[in-house]
């Protein structure tokens, strides 16, 4: 780095964050510089370019800033070329709605929940039913998958959320080893596995998201904030800390600390409901489906709306999101029965895909990234690849 000098304070405004305060008078190769105290540590610490970035974060004028370098980024990058994908099984079973999904980490089970008051374990590639147990309510809303893959979880109407385990024993009832881990005040809208089979995340109609402890069924930590129903939530990824995002009828995404209960940061910029939110797979991000027509993109670090994916053309809302596996496609399902695929760095829509007959309900991302499901209210799920 070039030679530095200072000579006696002023006051007045900083020429690069432009904050009003005192100032020292910075000389760089005989050029007179008048930055704040902050801009002078910055630029020794970690030289001139960086603490460009670092205002970026830290000032409002910076914000403009990132906008353009994201801008030159995404120019530059590689368009994506043709992108064709196509039902490869489609999962017959369910009576009514498909409401819900999860993949199972072994990349080859799904299990669904419906309407109908069901809840299925598929074999993706046979499509072959291989547990099903009828629940007490109809609209079983949410179903999650256990990460070790013994289990499963799910709710709905009757505003609880049950934990079955799996067996291969035909001779064995699931419902006879039904245990009732969760009580809301209103109806389960969404529930999710921690890292482990002994903690799971549920989100109700009663405006709160919760986390318990599967086995005792104890209520570890309840998160409240939201002003209306919470109907999404999606955990971050375990490099990335405690922390999971939620959105609903209030038209906030929040995010919140495990730990604490406390949110953590708030991003209200949709025009309606929030259906679906997903962490993007660095877990710096997440998306946003909502009945707006629009998913939204937010970067944590920028603590800001960053993209917008929505075309004049599409006017029903968005139901369900998931990223790719490197974080460059994202899908969403939406309720005109079509899924579409955006190019998340571009902001462009690289393909439509048709095949259900009704609203796509949920849509998620096989772990190992080569497929996807989507599950409908025609009563079917579509594997894609």
């Amino acid at each position: 780095m070039c030679d530095q000098t200072f000579a006696a304070s002023t006051f007045g405004s900083c020429e690069k964050c432009k904050d009003i305060g005192p100032l020292r008078n910075l000389y760089i190769n005989s050029d007179q510089f008048n930055y704040c105290s902050l801009c002078v540590e910055l630029l020794g610490f970690l030289r001139f370019f960086f603490c460009d970035y670092l205002f970026l974060k830290r000032h409002k004028r910076s914000l403009v800033f990132l906008s353009y370098l994201v801008h030159q980024v995404a120019e530059r990058a590689e368009a994506l070329g043709q992108f064709v994908m196509k039902t490869r099984r489609t999962l017959k079973g369910h009576g009514n709605k498909v409401l819900c999904m999860d993949w199972c980490r072994d990349k080859r089970r799904i299990v669904s929940s419906s309407q109908d008051g069901k809840v299925i374990v598929w074999d993706a590639f046979t499509t072959n039913k291989e547990h099903a147990v009828t629940m007490p309510c109809t609209w079983v809303m949410a179903c999650a998958y256990a990460p070790s893959g013994c289990a499963v979880a799910c709710g709905g109407l009757d505003n609880k959320c049950s934990v079955y385990p799996l067996t291969f024993d035909k001779n064995e009832s699931m419902a006879a080893k039904k245990k009732s881990v969760a009580m809301h005040t209103n109806y389960l809208s969404a529930c999710s596995f921690t890292n482990s089979d002994m903690q799971i995340l549920t989100a109700s109609g009663d405006g709160t998201c919760a986390l318990w402890d599967v086995e005792s069924g104890q209520l570890l930590q309840s998160f409240h904030g939201h002003g209306a129903d919470v109907l999404c939530l999606d955990l971050a990824p375990s490099e990335t800390g405690h922390t999971f995002v939620s959105g609903g009828c209030d038209k906030k995404a929040m995010v919140w600390d495990m730990r604490s209960g406390q949110c953590i940061q708030s991003f209200e910029t949709h025009e309606s409901d929030i259906n679906s939110v997903r962490y993007y797979p660095s877990g710096d991000a997440f998306v946003s489906g909502s009945d707006d027509a629009t998913c939204r993109l937010y970067d944590l670090r920028a603590d800001r709306e960053v993209a917008v994916y929505s075309k004049d053309s599409i006017i029903f809302g968005a139901s369900s999101v998931d990223f790719s596996l490197s974080g460059r496609l994202l899908f969403a399902g939406y309720n005109d029965y079509t899924i579409n695929v955006w190019d998340v760095l571009k902001g462009t829509r690289v393909s439509i895909l048709f095949g259900h007959e009704n609203r796509v309900s949920t849509l998620r991302v096989s772990p190992d990234g080569t497929a996807f499901c989507s599950g409908s209210w025609d009563h079917t799920l579509r594997i894609w690849a």
